[in-house]
C-alpha cells in the first residue's frame, strides 16, 4: 500500500486520561455528543451527483478536507490565541530550502515567495518562545516505531495534500502551566496521584458505535467556547460528579488567547463540489500534466463526493483512540458550551499524513486541559523539571455517548437530519465554525464588559471600547476615540522591531465628528490678536503635554523638546506638581480636543474669508429629465434651502446659485428685485466664463420667491427636450469661476446622468472593457482616462471648491474619471443606477437632505506632526497634497476620515511614550477662521508581546482595506490580494515565533485582539474591488474604491461584516435588539426573519416557511407566496412587532452616512443571490474563499514563513 494514500476513515484522536484524575463531564466542551448535522459548504447548483471521485494529485488547497472536532478548552495566560491547521511539523534542519507555498489566488507552486527572506541572525528569543526538544519515548510492543525525521518542505502538490489534509485547533500554551491538580473540590480527598514512568502511549479501542468520551482536566475558571450553540448538559462519567458550570452570558474579562488546532485525516472531500476552476480561482497549484482543468474542483469549494455519494450533509464517524495523544479520545462533533469568553484551546491532535497513524518519535508539547506547554514539578508527579517530562499512564475506559446534541437550529437550511443520510455520508467530517474565532461573540463579550461604561481618555495607550459597543468619553487629555482610532496603541521603540512585525502603524483621524449629546460640542479658545500659543521651532499648539519650566516663564516642547518663551498675557504660576494653577480652566491644557478662533495671519491674503456659497448645477438633458430626476430636485430643493447649516443663533449666510446644462450651461439671475428669473445661455464651453456677477450668488431670505419661480419652471422648461448629450469639465469650470468672482469658498452640488461625450473640455468616451478584469492592465480602469479633471482639481482646492456629484447612469458613465475632482475636493460621489423616481426617491433625497445640512468645513488644511522618533509619511482619504506634510481640503465634512501611516525615524522611548497632533484649520459655515486639534498619546514597547497585546483590528483592518483600494491603481488585483494575504501572515507568524509559548506546528496560534484579523481580512479580500464577479460593473467597482477611502471605522466594520439581526427573536416588550448571528447561510432559518445591514443597503429576509403570525405582523400578509418582494418600504401596521421593526430600521439609518434602501429577499427568490453575497463567511460567488478554508490557508501561509 502506498504510504502517501491513506484509507478514507475518520479518527479522531486524543490520549487517554490521567491516572488518579477525577474524570469530569463537561457539558458543551467537546463531549462525547454526535451532530446530525452534516457538513454545509455552500450553495452549489452544478453538484453532480455522478461525478466521479477526486483522482490523487490535485493541487493543493483547491479544497480542503476538514473535520468536526471537540475541545477541551481551558483558559491560556499567555496572550496567545492558537487554533492549530494542520499536522504537527518543524523546522527543517537541513535539505532543499523550503518551497513558498501556492499563492492565494493562482500562483504555481513553488512560484511565489510568502514573505521576505529570513533574516540572517535573529535576535534571542525569550524563554516562553524557545523550541521544545525532541526526547524519545518508550512506545507499546504493539506498536511500529516511526522516526520522524526533519525533512524539506513539499515540493509536489500530492505532499502538500497529504501535509494539510489533516488539521487540527488547539491551545496557546499557559505560562502557568499545564495541567493542575485538581482541588478537593473537584477530587476526592483519597484520589492517589502515581508516579508515572517513562511516557507510555497505549491505544485503547472504542466500539464503532459510539464515539469516545472527552475527559480533560479543568483548570482555572470554566473554559470558554467559540460562539457554541444552547447546549443539552452531557451525562457525566461513570463515577465522576459533575461540577457546576456558570450560565453567566459574558465574561467579565475576555481570556488573553485563542488557540485551535484543525485536524482531520485523509477523507473523501465534504459535499459541496464546484464547477471547473476558472481564471479567477484561488489557492490551485500545478496541474499534473495528465490531469486537464476542467476536471479540477473550484478554489475553496470541496471536491465532488465519490460516486455513489448524494448531495447531503454528512453526520461525524465513530471515533477510536490514538496512542500518542495527550488528552483523551474526542468526538467528532462541534464544541458546545456555556455562554463564555473566546476559548484559548481548541483541542484535535495533529496527523502526520504519508506514514501510518502512530506516536510521534518524542513529546509533543503538553498545553493547558488537553494539549498544553511542558509541565514544571506538581504535587504528586516523579519526574524533576527541567528533564523528561511524563505524561500519564493507562487510559480509564470510555464511558456510553450520550443522545446526539444538536448544533444550530433544527430549521436551519443546508443540515439534513442525521437520519436522513446514507450511512456513508456519516463519516464525513469539518471544522465546526462555532470552534472557530466568532465576531458576534467578540463583539457580545465587548458590549457585556463595556457598554455604557464612561471611557476616560486619561490613561496613556488605553485601547478603546469596539466601534460597535456604545458608550461615553469623557475627555482627560486625550481625544475622543471618535475623533481618532489606532492601529495599535502601544507602538515599537525601534524600526527593527516594526518591520518585524510587520503591524502597520497608523491613525484614524475623523477631525470634524459629530459628538453624541450627552458630550458636547468642543470648547473654542480665543487667545485674541496674538493667536494661539505655538511651540517656535515645530509649530505645535499648546496643549495638555506641554511642560511649563522656571516657574511658568517658558515651557518645554513635547513633540521636538524646544523650550519656548510663555507670553506675558499667558503667563500662570505654578503648583507644587509643577502644573499651572489654571491647567483644568484651559482646555487647551486639559483637555484632548478643542478648538481656537484663527487670527488674520492665518487667512488667504490676510484677508477674512467670506461666508461659503452653494451652487446647484442640474443635468436637463433627455435622459435626466424622463427618469424624474429633473422634478424630483427641482421640488427638494424648494423646502431643503430653508435648512441650509448655520451655527446656533445665527442666521445662515450662505449665499446659493443655480445652474442648468445638457450640451451647453444655463445660467440664472435670481436677483431679489426681479419679478421673474433670467436665463443666460454660455454655449462657448471650450472656453467657460460667468455671464453675470450680480444677482447669481444670492441669500435665500432675501431672493425666495424668485427662487421658488425658477424652481417650479425648470421641469416644464425641459419637459420636451430631445438633447441626450452632456458636457461635464465646463460645468465644474463654470461654478469655480463664479466662486473666484465671489471671492469666497463653497460647493457644488450636480446631479449628472450620462457618460459626457459632447465636444467639450473634458469629453470621455466608454472604456468598459470587462476582457481587462483580471490582467495586467485591469490598473488603468482606476485612473482617470484624461488628465484634464486632475488639473481641474488642483484648481478647485486652491479656491476652496468643494464638489459632490449626484449620478444617475443608466449605462456606463466612468465614475474613475468624473469622481476624480470629488474625490480631491474633499467632496462626495453618490451614484443611484437605473433611477426611477418612484422607488428611488427616498433614498436620493435623504442623501442630498444630509449633505445640504451637515456641519462643514471650508478651504481646510490639516496637518499631522509627531514627537520625535516617529513621523507620518502616508495619507488616504479624498484631499489633494502639493507637498509631503499638508493634507489640503476644498471641504471637510462630519463623515470625512483622513488615514495616516507612521514610521520610525529614530528610537522611541518606553518612558515617554510617542505623540501626535492633528491640527485642522478651516472656514466654518459662517466664514469664521477655525483651528481645531486633537492630541493623542500612546506608550511605546521593547517586546513584541505588549504591541500585539494593544492592537485594535478593526482599525487594521479600516487601514489594510484602504491601502489595497488604493494598491489597485498601479498593481494587478491579484498582486494586491497577495500582498494582503503575505502581511497578515507575517503578523501572525511573527508572533507564532516571538510572544507565543512553545507548542505543536500544528496549531494556528492567533494573539487575542488579533483573532479575528482572518476572518475580517477575508471580507475584505472578497470584495468586488478586489475581486469582482462576473455581475460587477466596473462603475461599481470605482465607487466603492472612492466610497471605502474616507470611511471610518464603524462604517468599514459594517461594510466588510454586515450585522444580521434574527428579528424573529424580537423582544417587542424590551429596547434590546436581538443578538446578531454570524454571515453565514447556516445560521439562516428556513421560519425565520432576518435584518442585515451593511451601512449602504438594507436586507430583509423572509424564510420560506415563516410562521402566518409573523407575516401579517410584518407584511399584512398571511401567506409567503403573498409577499411582495419589490417593496422598498414596509407596511405601518398597529401592532407591537411593526412598530419596534420601524423603530429599529430607522436607527440603523440615523447611525449610517448614507440612506439605505430597504429591499425584501424571499427564500429561493431571485434576490437571493445579492443578499448571499454578504454572507461572508461562506464560499462567494465570485471565488472568494469561506472563512474557515480561508483560515487553513492562512495556517499554511504562515506555517511556510515559520519554517
Amino acid at each position: 500500500m502506498n504510504v502517501n494514500q491513506q484509507p478514507h476513515i475518520a479518527t479522531p484522536y486524543g490520549q487517554p486520561p490521567l491516572q488518579g484524575y477525577q474524570v469530569y463531564g463537561q457539558p458543551g466542551y467537546g463531549g462525547p455528543h454526535a451532530t446530525p448535522y452534516g457538513p454545509y459548504n455552500g450553495h452549489n447548483a452544478a453538484y453532480q451527483q455522478d461525478a466521479p471521485p477526486q483522482p490523487p494529485g490535485y493541487p493543493p488547497y483547491s479544497s480542503f478536507p476538514s473535520k468536526t472536532f471537540a475541545a477541551g478548552l481551558s483558559s491560556d495566560l499567555s496572550s496567545s490565541s492558537s487554533f492549530g491547521l494542520g499536522p504537527g511539523r518543524v523546522p527543517p534542519s537541513s535539505g532543499t530550502p523550503p518551497v513558498s507555498a501556492p499563492g492565494y489566488d493562482q500562483y504555481p507552486q513553488g512560484e511565489v515567495q510568502n514573505g521576505p527572506a529570513l533574516i540572517a541572525s535573529q535576535p534571542p528569543r525569550p524563554p516562553a518562545s524557545q523550541a521544545y526538544a525532541q526526547v524519545p519515548v518508550t512506545l507499546p510492543a504493539t506498536q511500529p516505531l516511526y522516526h520522524q525525521q526533519y525533512q524539506a518542505p513539499p515540493t509536489s502538490t500530492q505532499q502538500v495534500t497529504n501535509q494539510m489534509a489533516g488539521m487540527q485547533i488547539g491551545t496557546a500554551p499557559s505560562q502557568a502551566g499545564p495541567y493542575a491538580p485538581p482541588t478537593s473540590s473537584h477530587l476526592p480527598s483519597s484520589t492517589a496521584f502515581p508516579t508515572p514512568g517513562n511516557p507510555s502511549y497505549t491505544s485503547q479501542a472504542v466500539p464503532p458505535s459510539q464515539p469516545p468520551p472527552n475527559v480533560g482536566v479543568q483548570q482555572g475558571p470554566h473554559p470558554p467556547t467559540y460562539g457554541g450553540p444552547p447546549h443539552v448538559p452531557q451525562q457525566p462519567f461513570p463515577g465522576s460528579a459533575l461540577p457546576p458550570v456558570s450560565q453567566q452570558s459574558f465574561p467579565t474579562a475576555p481570556t488573553p488567547s485563542t488557540q485551535a488546532s484543525l485536524g482531520a485525516p485523509p477523507l473523501p472531500q465534504p459535499y459541496g463540489g464546484g464547477p471547473p476552476v476558472s481564471a479567477h480561482s484561488q489557492f490551485p497549484g500545478s496541474l499534473p500534466p495528465h490531469q486537464a482543468a476542467v476536471s479540477q474542483p473550484s478554489p475553496y469549494r470541496s471536491a465532488p463526493p465519490p460516486t455513489g455519494f448524494t448531495p447531503s450533509g454528512g453526520a461525524p464517524a465513530p471515533a477510536r483512540p490514538t496512542p500518542g495523544m495527550h488528552g483523551p479520545p474526542f468526538p467528532p462533533q462541534s464544541v458546545s458550551a456555556p455562554p463564555g469568553p473566546q476559548p484559548n484551546h481548541i483541542g484535535a491532535p495533529p496527523m502526520q499524513l504519508g506514514v501510518p497513524a502512530g506516536p510521534p518519535t518524542g513529546p509533543l508539547p503538553q498545553q493547558n486541559g488537553a494539549f498544553g506547554q511542558m509541565r514544571g514539578p506538581q504535587p504528586g508527579y516523579g519526574a524533576p523539571y527541567p528533564g523528561q517530562p511524563n505524561f500519564g499512564s493507562q487510559p480509564q475506559a470510555p464511558a456510553p455517548a450520550p443522545p446526539a446534541q444538536k448544533r444550530l437550529d433544527p430549521n436551519s437550511i443546508p443540515s439534513p437530519k442525521a437520519s436522513e443520510m446514507q450511512p456513508v455520508l456519516k463519516t464525513r467530517h469539518r471544522i465546526d465554525p462555532d470552534a472557530i474565532p466568532s465576531p458576534i461573540q467578540v463583539i457580545e463579550d465587548d458590549k457585556a464588559s463595556k457598554s455604557g461604561e464612561v471611557f476616560m481618555t486619561g490613561v496613556r495607550g488605553q485601547a478603546p471600547p469596539l466601534v460597535t459597543t456604545p458608550f461615553q468619553v469623557k475627555d482627560q487629555g486625550n481625544a475622543s476615540p471618535h475623533f481618532i482610532r489606532c492601529t495599535a496603541y502601544n507602538m515599537p521603540c525601534t524600526s527593527d522591531m516594526a518591520k518585524q512585525s510587520q503591524v502597520p502603524l497608523a491613525a484614524i483621524i475623523k477631525p470634524l465628528a459629530t459628538l453624541p449629546e450627552n458630550e458636547g460640542p468642543l470648547p473654542i479658545v480665543d487667545h485674541g490678536e496674538s493667536g494661539p500659543i505655538r511651540c517656535n521651532r515645530c509649530k505645535a499648539y499648546m496643549c495638555p503635554y506641554m511642560q511649563f519650566i522656571e516657574g511658568g516663564r517658558r515651557f518645554q516642547c513635547a513633540f521636538c523638546s524646544c523650550v519656548t518663551e510663555v507670553p506675558p498675557h499667558y503667563f500662570q504660576h505654578l503648583d507644587h506638581t509643577g502644573k499651572r494653577v489654571d491647567c483644568y480652566e484651559r482646555p487647551e491644557l486639559s483637555l484632548g480636543s478643542y478648538e481656537f478662533l484663527a487670527t488674520v495671519e492665518y487667512c488667504k491674503n490676510n484677508q477674512l474669508p467670506q461666508p461659503p456659497a452653494f451652487i446647484f448645477l442640474i443635468d436637463v438633458s433627455y435622459n435626466a429629465v424622463r427618469s424624474g430626476m429633473v422634478a424630483v430636485v427641482c421640488e427638494e430643493l424648494r423646502t431643503l434651502l430653508d435648512t441650509l447649516p448655520s451655527e446656533p443663533g445665527t442666521d445662515c449666510p450662505i449665499r446659493v446659485g443655480f445652474v442648468t446644462y445638457n450640451k451647453v450651461l444655463h445660467f440664472y439671475n435670481v436677483k431679489s428685485s426681479l419679478a421673474q428669473p433670467q436665463m443666460l445661455v454660455v454655449s462657448d464651453v471650450a472656453d467657460m466664463f460667468v455671464p453675470l456677477l450680480d444677482g447669481f450668488l444670492v441669500t435665500v431670505g432675501e431672493s425666495r420667491t424668485v427662487i421658488n419661480s425658477l424652481l417650479q419652471q425648470i421641469p416644464e422648461m425641459f419637459a420636451d427636450t430631445r438633447e441626450t448629450e452632456t458636457v461635464f469639465g465646463p460645468v465644474i469650470q463654470a461654478g469655480l469661476e463664479a466662486l473666484k468672482a465671489a471671492d469666497c469658498a463653497g460647493r457644488l452640488f450636480i446631479f449628472h446622468s450620462t457618460l459626457p461625450i459632447a465636444e467639450a473640455p473634458g469629453k470621455l468616451k466608454n472604456r468598459e472593457d470587462k476582457k481587462l478584469v483580471g490582467t495586467d492592465k485591469e490598473k488603468s480602469l482606476f485612473q482617470p482616462q484624461v488628465s484634464f479633471y486632475g488639473n481641474l482639481a488642483k484648481e478647485c482646492v486652491a479656491q476652496g471648491c468643494c464638489v459632490d456629484l449626484f449620478l444617475f447612469p443608466n449605462q456606463y458613465v466612468d465614475v474613475t474619471t468624473l469622481g476624480a475632482v470629488p474625490c480631491s475636493t474633499g467632496g462626495s460621489v453618490y451614484k443611484y443606477a437605473h433611477f426611477q423616481a418612484q422607488t428611488d426617491r427616498d433614498r436620493f433625497l435623504n442623501d442630498l437632505r444630509r449633505d445640504v445640512k451637515k456641519q462643514m468645513g471650508f478651504d481646510a488644511i490639516m496637518r499631522v506632526r509627531t514627537s520625535t522618533g516617529i513621523r507620518a509619511t502616508d495619507f488616504f482619504g479624498s484631499f489633494y497634497m502639493s507637498n509631503t506634510t499638508d493634507v489640503e481640503l476644498a471641504g471637510l465634512d462630519c463623515d470625512k476620515t483622513i488615514t495616516v501611516e507612521f514610521r520610525h525615524d529614530d528610537k522611541l522611548c518606553e518612558d515617554t511614550g510617542a505623540l501626535l497632533q492633528c491640527a485642522v484649520l478651516y472656514t466654518s459655515c459662517r466664514g469664521q477662521r477655525r483651528l481645531r486639534i486633537h492630541n493623542l498619546a500612546v506608550n511605546c514597547c521593547s517586546q513584541l508581546a505588549e504591541l500585539y497585546r494593544h492592537c485594535e483590528t478593526d482599525a487594521l483592518v479600516n487601514f489594510f482595506a484602504k491601502y489595497a483600494y488604493r494598491s489597485v491603481l498601479s498593481s494587478p488585483t491579484k498582486t494586491v490580494r497577495d500582498s494582503l494575504v503575505n502581511q497578515c501572515a507575517q503578523i501572525l507568524a511573527c508572533y507564532r515565533k516571538n510572544c507565543a509559548s512553545p507548542s505543536s506546528a500544528g496549531q494556528l496560534i492567533l494573539p487575542e485582539c488579533m483573532k479575528l484579523l482572518p476572518v475580517y481580512l477575508n471580507c475584505v479580500l472578497k470584495s468586488e474591488v478586489l475581486q469582482p464577479g462576473g455581475d460587477a460593473s466596473l462603475d461599481d467597482r470605482a465607487y466603492l474604491r472612492q466610497l471605502v477611502s474616507c470611511m471610518d471605522v464603524a462604517e468599514s466594520h459594517a461594510f466588510f461584516y454586515p450585522r444580521l439581526l434574527p428579528l424573529h427573536k424580537l423582544d417587542v416588550e424590551g429596547r434590546a435588539l436581538p443578538t446578531a448571528v454570524r454571515d453565514s447561510e447556516e445560521r439562516l432559518s428556513r421560519d425565520g426573519l432576518y435584518l442585515l445591514e451593511n451601512g449602504l443597503s438594507l436586507f430583509l429576509w423572509v424564510g420560506v416557511a415563516a410562521p402566518p403570525d409573523l407575516l401579517r405582523s410584518v407584511f399584512d400578509v398571511s401567506a409567503f407566496s403573498e409577499i411582495n418582494p419589490n417593496m422598498t418600504s414596509l407596511p405601518t401596521l398597529d401592532n407591537p412587532f411593526s412598530k419596534r421593526l420601524h423603530e429599529i430600521i430607522e436607527m440603523f439609518r440615523e447611525q449610517r452616512s448614507r440612506y439605505m434602501k430597504l429591499m425584501v429577499v424571499k427564500q429561493e427568490d431571485r434576490l437571493e443571490p445579492l443578499f448571499k453575497h454578504f454572507l461572508v463567511e461562506d464560499k462567494s460567488s465570485n471565488g472568494g474563499a469561506s472563512y474557515v478554508d480561508f483560515l487553513c490557508h492562512m495556517h499554511k501561509e504562515i506555517r511556510q514563513l515559520l519554517s
